[in-house]
């Protein structure tokens, strides 16, 4: 009878009674197996942690420590609890098999054993084990990759803040997956000024990490400079419109002159930004916008501007909606209600330790249920 293992695989046989090991071996000698053997649980667990086989033939009625106390043990240790158990056992009630399989084991064979099943079934349960190793194996590459995807993607992100007088910032930028769709970038203009935009590119595969690749370096290749939002969003959109697949990227950029402290910004589908102000509270700063970029049918449409005056005290956010659209364990959505609370009611002087708090009560609203989509959140506090 020909079997497809791999040669040299192990397999550790437990068992008390040497008749039965001898029975073990001759049976699957031959087969292209390494066989170990232990006749009592300690040396068991002993051989398992060392030589770490593929598989474990384990009687159950052993002196001392029992097959029950030998495959619990194993499976409570890292390094031993993937190895799959077979129970041999005379024990065939079926209270018995039930227990095994809860405590951990793959299958039960029972005494007196048909040699024709237990090769058959030690063949199955390596043949598993090895595809689930090659399983393991490629996740655990694939993993590799989309972390050196999500690497090479923060570095388009700034490394750092710039140093904006009486204009302090700070940012939290996270992923729901490796990489992600949303983008932010501060760059300094001609005027003591500084251009500021925050995107979101829509899904979270593959695609909208590359787009929000491409959006970055479309941004940065902007010829003019980069005073004029309109302008700005003109120039994403038509370039947006050659690559994109009708794939949507909302967009805020504004422009922000350090001395009259004034903010120009306009937006394509982006959410507003939030202004805190000590004598008003928060509220919207309310621009029109646009359709959101790489929609071919809205190129060339008018888009709209708007210009407001900061005060000392006031702080301005910028962020997508990954974070509102967070959710608890009763599908109640965090919302901008929300954060425009938190934003007026958590009081530090540091933006980062506000992001802190902002971000310590997202955690505390949603008890545990994973983000299903990126955040960023960017704050500037005016001095």
């Amino acid at each position: 009878m020909a079997f497809n293992q791999e040669v040299n695989q192990t397999i550790l046989l437990v068992d008390d009674s040497p008749i039965n090991l001898d029975l073990l071996k001759e049976t699957l000698d031959g087969l292209g197996y390494r066989l170990l053997e232990a006749l009592d649980g300690p040396a068991a667990i002993a051989a398992a942690r060392e030589e770490i086989p593929d598989l474990i033939l384990l009687d159950i009625l052993m002196p001392g420590m029992d097959g029950f106390e030998v495959c619990q043990r194993l499976h409570e240790e890292p390094q031993t609890e993937g190895i799959p158990i077979i129970f041999l056992s005379a024990l065939d009630e079926l209270e018995d098999r039930v227990r095994g399989l809860e405590i951990g084991a793959v299958d039960y064979i029972s005494k007196p054993f048909r040699l024709e099943e237990v090769v058959a079934r030690v063949n199955t349960h390596l043949t598993i084990n090895d595809l689930k190793k090659k399983l393991q194996k490629q996740r655990d590459e694939l993993e590799h990759e989309l972390q050196q995807v999500a690497d090479a993607q923060r570095s388009l992100l700034p490394k750092d803040l710039p140093q904006i007088a009486g204009f302090k910032l700070a940012v939290s930028y996270e992923t729901s997956l490796y990489a992600g769709g949303d983008l932010y970038d501060i760059m300094p203009l001609p005027g003591n000024r500084w251009g500021i935009l925050v995107a979101d590119v829509e899904g979270h595969s593959t695609q909208a990490a590359v787009l929000m690749a491409m959006s970055c370096a479309l941004l940065r290749s902007f010829p003019g400079d980069g005073s004029d939002p309109v302008e700005v969003l003109q120039y994403l959109n038509t370039q947006l419109c050659k690559v994109s697949d009708s794939r949507m990227v909302t967009a805020l950029y504004a422009v922000y002159d350090v001395g009259m402290r004034s903010l120009k910004l306009a937006r394509a589908g982006h959410l507003q930004p939030l202004l805190y102000r000590p004598s008003i509270g928060v509220r919207e700063i309310f621009c029109e916008g646009i359709f959101p970029l790489g929609l071919k049918s809205y190129a060339g449409e008018r888009i709209p501007v708007e210009e407001i005056r900061l005060q000392s005290g006031d702080q301005l956010l910028f962020y997508t909606d990954g974070l509102i659209e967070r959710f608890d364990c009763e599908g109640q959505m965090y919302g901008i209600e929300r954060l425009s609370e938190r934003l007026e009611r958590l009081t530090t002087g540091n933006p980062e330790e506000k992001l802190q708090q902002i971000y310590a009560d997202v955690a505390s609203f949603v008890a545990g249920q994973p983000a299903t989509d990126d955040q960023t959140l960017l704050l500037a506090f005016v001095e």
